[in-house]
């Protein structure tokens, strides 16, 4: 069975070590002091209650952080073995019940010639996310994706 829970301290470790392994995947994170930095974050996050996991039977197996003030997803991973599950969705579908529907809700994910964007890209396009800005975050070109106010 998912849940869809607020991480909490006690759920750091596993939460780091889920995004270590696909780090590769997080620009900045590189590093282990881009590790380290990142888990500082998290704990951040997790005190403002601003961080969710899913846990499959006890087990973090997808994390994502988001902000309220910046109205946006900051960070998004779902374990390997368990993507095409529905979990990724959930975790939105939780999300964006926490932030404020009537102004744009932002993520930042790669640019469309970028291979590790196709399956973010169709994710967020699903849920009515479109193409914004071009950036560069970490020293990796990426794409602003805009999800407009709810009508």
């Amino acid at each position: 069975m998912l849940d869809i829970l607020l991480g909490t301290e006690r759920d750091i470790e596993p939460w780091t070590e889920l995004v270590r392994g696909m780090r590769d995947n997080f620009p900045g994170l590189e590093t282990d002091e881009g590790m380290d930095d990142y888990r500082n974050t998290v704990l951040e996050f997790m005190s403002e209650n601003r961080a969710l996991c899913a846990k499959e039977n006890g087990r973090i197996v997808g994390v994502l952080l988001y902000s309220v003030t910046h109205n946006m997803i900051c960070c998004l991973a779902v374990s390997p073995e368990y993507r095409r599950n529905g979990i990724a969705a959930a975790l939105i579908t939780e999300t964006l019940k926490q932030l404020d529907r009537s102004r744009d809700i932002t993520v930042t994910t790669f640019r469309e010639d970028d291979p590790r964007g196709a399956a973010p890209r169709a994710l967020y396009k699903k849920f009515g996310f479109v193409d914004g800005g071009f950036v560069t975050e970490f020293d990796c070109p990426s794409q602003v994706f805009v999800l407009p106010p709810s009508a």
